[in-house]
């Protein structure tokens, strides 16, 4: 009986350091936009640059994320990469459904695989919806989206120095092929 509330104990102890761990991510997140029309932001989105993760591995050389408005409010994600070319020989596919977790809708509540959650926040956005930039509360992750294949070089230098502007590590940050 003692090991079994001992255990009990430890199980409520995590439970608790875990929440204020992410409590505390949280209140260290970045700012978001003021507000996303997600009729305006669904739709398909080329990944221009990113940080690099374990998860896009090296012969992710294009990649997209299409974004779908489900009738029941949820965002269908379907995120695609390829090794040649847009269309060409695809190296890895991704399905997720999100859900605004704020009243901007800056804030997405992502799923994969009815496994995991994860949080994306929409950091920078293009007045006419024609790039983004997302991340995650804790900064170590990064994408930024267009809906061309490529970026006028301003415009990407632009976006380079308002992500420095808000501690976001430039030299970490990857060009895509097309970029």
């Amino acid at each position: 009986m003692k090991k079994i509330l001992c255990v009990l104990l430890c199980v409520w102890g995590l439970v608790i350091l875990c929440g204020c761990v992410s409590a505390g991510k949280a209140a260290d997140a970045p700012d978001t936009v003021a507000s996303v029309d997600l009729e305006r932001y669904t739709g398909l989105w080329y990944q221009v640059a990113r940080y690099p993760h374990f998860f896009q591995r090296k012969e992710c050389r294009l990649s997209t994320a299409r974004y779908t408005l489900l009738d029941d409010g949820r965002i269908e994600v379907r995120n695609d990469c390829w090794a040649d070319e847009v269309g060409g020989k695809r190296k890895q596919t991704v399905r997720a459904f999100a859900r605004p977790i704020d009243e901007a809708n800056s804030w997405l509540k992502v799923r994969f695989y009815r496994l995991f959650d994860a949080d994306y926040l929409i950091i920078e956005l293009d007045a006419d919806y024609r790039w983004a930039v997302v991340t995650t509360p804790d900064r170590e992750t990064l994408w930024v989206l267009s809906r061309k294949p490529t970026l006028e070089e301003e415009t990407y230098l632009r976006i380079l120095d308002r992500l420095a502007e808000r501690g976001f590590i430039r030299e970490d940050i990857i060009r895509t092929s097309l970029q």
